[in-house]
């Protein structure tokens, strides 16, 4: 499966996703029976490697692209997508670049695309499928419904997370407000938050690959995630210690992303990643400064939130001031200090009854 991590083979996959035109032709290519090799870019490095054929420079369509197929050889199309350079030609790839294929088709296609860094699509027409070549990377597409069987399958898993994710995050509110909070509840949270991202990731590739049949995916993943990572964000900020705090927490949740599947689920690894504990503190107390609650209380604007949480420190300080107390800080006037103080206490209620009842 495609990752993430690969923003070129991304590209290239969405440019062959179904839906496109580009996809449409290779289809046509399969249903035809007559295999092809394509490559997607034209410059002086790939010019240099054509022999024989034709310099077309049409307009690229999906029926112009199977009739061109018929013929042996490969055919250039520039990297827009928008026209077909060259037709018949016979690639003359450096020989000396390992190949592990085995097919005269598939191990020019591997070869050209490592030496000219331009994707380069093989339809095979033995075996019947499709292979992109992005650099090192091979990635054979495989039928919408495979993709969607699976696809939903990760769906259902991304449900029951962002289900246990939405319990400990509540729980985590109330604790809060207690001033009950150890380094394992802000652990566990971390935890899920860091689950459900990585879920979602995996989702967000299916989609790519499925184009216009992901549709109902993509709406479904985007109402199960909005938020997710505003709050990872926020659960560093309100947590990390004052010598490792920074304004900008990627770094934070770079190094979470690293952890390895292992690692993440146990507390004690998660907890030290954020520089708030190790196994032996899991139990220890933790104060919040206050962000995730403060981001709750409705048209409350960032740089306020800012100036609450310097001007106070923790939550807790937060949760005691009073309606003059909240007008020292910046940028508060006492309507603002008024919104901000009965939003905080109804926040607070509903949070305990939504515990307790």
């Amino acid at each position: 499966m495609v990752t993430s991590a690969d923003p070129r083979l991304r590209e290239t996959l969405a440019s062959i996703a179904p839906g496109t035109s580009l996809r449409d032709g290779l289809e046509r290519i399969l249903r035809g029976r007559t295999g092809a090799l394509i490559v997607i870019g034209q410059d002086k490095l790939v010019d240099s490697l054509c022999t024989g054929g034709f310099e077309l420079d049409v307009p690229f369509t999906a029926t112009g692209l199977r009739e061109l197929a018929k013929m042996d050889g490969a055919i250039i199309i520039d990297s827009n997508l928008t026209r077909i350079a060259r037709a018949a030609v016979h690639l003359m790839p450096d020989q000396s670049i390992p190949s592990e294929e085995t097919g005269t088709r598939h191990r020019t296609a591997e070869r050209i695309a490592k030496q000219t860094g331009h994707p380069v699509i093989s339809v095979s027409q033995s075996m019947q499928i499709i292979a992109a070549y992005v650099g090192d990377t091979r990635h054979v597409l495989e039928d919408s419904g495979q993709i969607l069987s699976r696809a939903n399958q990760a769906l259902a898993t991304l449900e029951r997370y962002k289900l246990r994710l939405d319990e400990v995050s509540s729980t985590l509110s109330a604790l809060e407000i207690e001033d009950l909070v150890t380094v394992r509840d802000v652990a566990v949270v971390a935890q899920r938050l860091e689950m459900v991202t990585r879920i979602a990731s995996e989702i967000e590739d299916y989609v790519l690959e499925l184009g216009t049949d992901g549709r109902l995916l993509a709406l479904q993943l985007e109402e199960l995630v909005t938020g997710v990572d505003t709050e990872r964000e926020l659960v560093i900020r309100d947590y990390v210690p004052s010598r490792r705090r920074s304004r900008d927490p990627v770094e934070l949740l770079t190094k979470l992303e690293q952890l390895s599947a292992t690692d993440l689920v146990d507390p004690s690894a998660v907890s030290k990643v954020l520089g708030i504990g190790t196994g032996e503190h899991l139990d220890g107390a933790v104060a919040p400064r206050g962000y995730r609650l403060l981001t709750k209380v409705p048209r409350l604007p960032t740089n306020v939130v800012e100036g609450l949480v310097d001007h106070f420190g923790t939550l807790q300080k937060l949760l005691s001031a009073g309606i003059d107390d909240l007008q020292a800080v910046e940028g508060v006037g006492e309507l603002r200090a008024r919104s901000v103080r009965e939003g905080l206490s109804r926040l607070a209620e509903s949070t305990i009854l939504e515990r307790y009842v």
